[in-house]
């Protein structure tokens, strides 16, 4: 079997199997990314072939094919936002002010659930609530980066955060996942 650092070289040369081969290799691990910021299974599916295409234009740049992991999974984050934007203005505008905003341990809460089960609640959210809510809890950024990403404030990213997390809440709620004293 051949090693990812040798696949990453081959694909610099353009071998068209080494290609397949690597693009198989992610699709496993990176299609979940895409699950996660996409708003359906297709979506998904475009997102992660677009991601693909910028990965094998740009993969005789990188520099240390060690850290191609890493490059791969940013590429496919980036391309999932900028498909967000491209298609911003077919989304709908939703009105969530009257919701409440308050803190708890989503981390420890949401490692209870099955991934099928937290990628369905978080498909629940709004559009602008799931990336935020995917940037900063999942993917580790922070909001002075989630915002650059965004093209939003950082305020608003910590807005849409508390938000994405109030709308969760009241569906863990609803599930009867967490009590009502756990979400307070």
């Amino acid at each position: 079997m051949i090693n990812e650092q040798d696949l990453v070289r081959a694909c610099q040369r353009n071998d068209r199997k080494a290609q397949t081969a690597f693009y198989n290799m992610y699709k496993g691990k990176l299609m979940g990314v895409c699950r996660r910021y996409a708003r359906s299974k297709e979506e998904a599916e475009d997102i992660y072939q677009e991601a693909f295409v910028k990965v094998f234009n740009n993969i005789k740049s990188l520099e240390k094919p060690e850290a191609v992991g890493a490059w791969v999974r940013k590429t496919v984050i980036h391309t999932a936002i900028n498909y967000y934007h491209a298609n911003l203005k077919f989304q709908q505008n939703t009105d969530y002010e009257t919701v409440v905003l308050s803190n708890d341990d989503y981390p420890n809460i949401l490692a209870t659930l099955s991934n099928e089960d937290l990628l369905a609640l978080i498909h629940q959210l709004p559009d602008g609530y799931r990336m935020v809510f995917n940037l900063y809890v999942i993917d580790g950024y922070n909001h002075n980066e989630i915002g650059q990403m965004l093209g939003i404030s950082e305020n608003t990213s910590k807005s849409q955060l508390s938000r994405a997390k109030e709308l969760l809440r009241k569906q863990l709620k609803k599930l009867g996942i967490v009590s009502y004293e756990r979400i307070q």
